[in-house]
């Protein structure tokens, strides 16, 4: 029952962590010239490994073109248009279109006619979008600079001088553009060829991503970790755990000496690994490296997975098992009878096929998990998940004496299954509150989402002391020590959440129930009149947000307010269903010190951007980023976050002044209550100066 802990414990440490931001393309620029008063401008981006940018020309739909602006100016004038290297193309399948890239290193060239002999600079700029295998980062803008020392050459203006030289220009050109290509092509052959080992992952796979939110490292770390427990929660389970000194003393008695009968039992379990790495694998191709992030907050994939969680959880609880056909494990049955290596592989896909009624619940919910980060974590989940159950045939065949210690099936092992159960069905409820957030509906506010946990967990203290049992159960004449241990922790739970129905903001869980202002009493129970009495006293157009500080919605009316009032503007880009927005305003911003500055020295401009409520005709305009009209206030929120900060993560906080520009660098999640207040107290320093 020990390991049911390390469950609970796995079970309460999934959140969402917040994306980096990356800056992996870096330019410089050279001049060259090529005749009288002509010149080649070049601009070379040099892209980090992994990474890539695209071409000028994207069809409609796809993602953002790589584009250069060159001002006007009567210094100089730009020949015909920028001539891009030869690159990659791809038949794309998240964008159903064709589409070309650069990678490692990309040179694009500008051909100008010089007008004047004075020094002058041009100061181009550069839009572009650049991906990697997990993530496409936010289109941005960079500027480059040319500079052109003064002159004592005569400079030609004459028309028909520009015309004759006009037929050397255009070959100059085809000749620059196909030595660019080749140098382009010598840099790159090795790093950006699609079957290149040092090509992005979803390019050899003909796939781009395009969400623009990475999993970072350590996030799949957690995942791993995360998945490993849940693999050793799966070994007992009563799939699985009598299977291990069936299997054991299967390879060590029919082996001819200790050593053959280790190595089998190895081979098992790397074939254990490699079973459920390959469904991490298929998960991953068949959605995209990065298609199942962006559907986090997307109402149909929340309704969907709390259907299938709830369908687990009342498999584990003995309504009705979920199996597998057995033809299937009849075949695979026959083919484990083979003997040698096959032979094995085929006993370890059996192992996977019986046990699915125990385990497919559990893997299920790692993949869903894994929805919420995408990439690889598919894939680093299944191999967390599948070391844990393999672990036990290697070490139990290398070291046989160990199996005495182990406990006898019994009873306990279906134990393990119900208390799986229950927490699957408490983990269903957060994808249904997070449809709810989305839609606003306010149909499954804090306090309901709390009562149903308390409810959960209260039945489970019941079933752990043996006042409840379900029919499939054995009898409980004792209860063990660690099953008493186990029912004082969920009921010290159940104590701890009951004071949250009064407004109580229990950071433990803070980001699995509603936030405290998605509730029927937001300023706690029985403080109605106090309520109403802060809703007279708000401005204009403000709500009572997070902790009661006034919060705007709208970014014109929160920017006048501003300025009115003449206090700096700090903007919180969040989401109704971002988990560590929720940590945020529970855990950091109750803090005296950081909340008073909220209340009192900045006015506050929450934009949600998964705000589903539709945009009035007049307010809907076209995507700068997608070419698609903005149909909902949070896709409106989410281009202003992007085109202007050059991310998507949340929570993302920026203080800016009433001119609009920043006080300081913005502020993504930071659960360091005195750095969040130092950097609040810079940006009103700044404001004041």
């Amino acid at each position: 029952m020990k390991k049911l802990v390390l469950f609970i414990a796995f079970f309460f440490a999934i959140s969402n962590l917040t994306a980096q931001i990356y800056d992996p393309v870096s330019f410089t620029t050279s001049v060259k010239e090529i005749g009288e008063n002509r010149y080649t401008l070049s601009i070379i981006a040099k892209i980090d490994k992994g990474w890539h940018i695209y071409s000028q020309k994207v069809p409609s739909g796809g993602p953002a073109p790589t584009s250069f602006t060159f001002p006007k100016s009567k210094n100089y004038k730009t020949i015909g248009a920028v001539i891009e290297p030869a690159g990659h193309e791809v038949d794309d399948p998240v964008f159903n279109m064709r589409i070309k890239y650069f990678a490692d290193k990309a040179v694009f060239t500008q051909n100008i006619e010089r007008k004047t002999n004075d020094a002058f600079t041009i100061n181009a700029t550069i839009f572009f979008m650049v991906c990697n295998d997990n993530s496409c980062l936010p289109p941005g803008e960079k500027e480059v600079k040319f500079t052109f020392k003064k002159s004592d050459k005569p400079v030609v203006n004459d028309e028909v001088a520009n015309e004759a030289t006009a037929a050397k220009n255009t070959d100059l050109s085809a000749k620059d553009e196909s030595t660019t290509k080749q140098d382009t092509t010598n840099n790159t052959t090795d790093s950006v060829s699609i079957a290149g080992k040092d090509a992005p992952e979803s390019l050899k796979m003909e796939k781009e991503t395009a969400s623009g939110k990475t999993a970072p490292e350590e996030s799949l770390w957690t995942l791993f970790f995360l998945s490993f427990l849940g693999g050793l929660a799966a070994l007992f389970t009563p799939c699985v755990f009598p299977m291990i000194p069936m299997t054991v003393s299967f390879f060590t008695k029919q082996s001819k000496n200790k050593a053959t009968g280790i190595r089998n039992a190895i081979i098992y379990g790397i074939f254990i690994i490699i079973i459920y790495v390959v469904l991490g694998s298929l998960v991953t191709a068949i959605f995209g490296a990065d298609a199942l992030n962006a559907l986090a907050t997307n109402v149909v994939f929340n309704l969907v997975f709390f259907l299938l969680l709830l369908v687990f959880a009342l498999s584990f609880l003995g309504a009705f098992e979920i199996v597998l056909p057995s033809s299937w494990l009849t075949k695979i049955d026959q083919k484990s009878e083979m003997g040698g290596v096959l032979g094995i592989f085929f006993m370890a896909l059996a192992l996977a096929v019986v046990s699915f009624s125990c385990t497919g619940p559990i893997v299920g919910t790692l993949l869903v998990q894994a929805a919420s980060q995408a990439g690889v974590a598919p894939i680093v989940g299944m191999l967390g998940f599948s070391l844990a159950i393999a672990l036990p045939f290697a070490l139990f065949a290398a070291f046989p004496g160990w199996m005495n210690s182990l406990p006898k099936s019994g009873g306990w092992l279906n134990s393990v299954k119900v208390v799986l159960g229950f927490l699957e069905l408490a983990l269903a409820l957060k994808f249904l509150s997070n449809a709810d957030l989305v839609l606003q509906l306010h149909l499954l506010e804090r306090e309901v989402f709390l009562a149903i946990w308390i409810g959960i967990f209260t039945v489970l203290a019941f079933y752990l002391f043996g006042k409840i049992q379900l029919s499939h159960d054995t009898p409980v004449t004792h209860i063990s020590v660690g099953r008493l241990s186990l029912g004082i922790i969920v009921v010290s739970f159940v104590v701890y959440m009951i004071p949250g129905l009064w407004g109580a903001p229990l950071q433990y869980i803070s980001g699995f129930p509603p936030a405290k202002q998605y509730s029927e009493s937001p300023n706690g129970f029985g403080n109605a009149v106090t309520q109403n009495t802060e809703k007279s006293n708000l401005p204009e157009g403000a709500e009572s947000g997070p902790n009661g500080i006034p919060t705007f919605h709208d970014y014109d009316k929160g920017l006048a307010y501003a300025k009115k009032v003449n206090k700096p503007v700090m903007i919180d880009f969040t989401g109704y269903a971002c988990v560590n927005c929720r940590k945020m305003e529970e855990r950091v911003w109750p803090d005296p010190k950081v909340l008073k500055v909220l209340n009192n020295d900045v006015v506050l401009i929450s934009l949600y951007v998964d705000d589903k409520r539709p945009l009035a005709k007049e307010e809907q305009v076209v995507s700068k980023i997608t070419g698609k009209v903005l149909k909902y206030t949070g896709q409106k929120w989410s281009e202003l976050q992007i085109l202007k900060y050059k991310t998507n993560a949340q929570p993302y906080y920026v203080l800016m002044d009433h001119n609009e520009k920043d006080l300081n660098k913005p502020s993504a999640y930071n659960p360091d209550i005195n750095e969040y207040y130092e950097w609040l107290q810079e940006g009103v320093r700044n404001f004041k100066k």
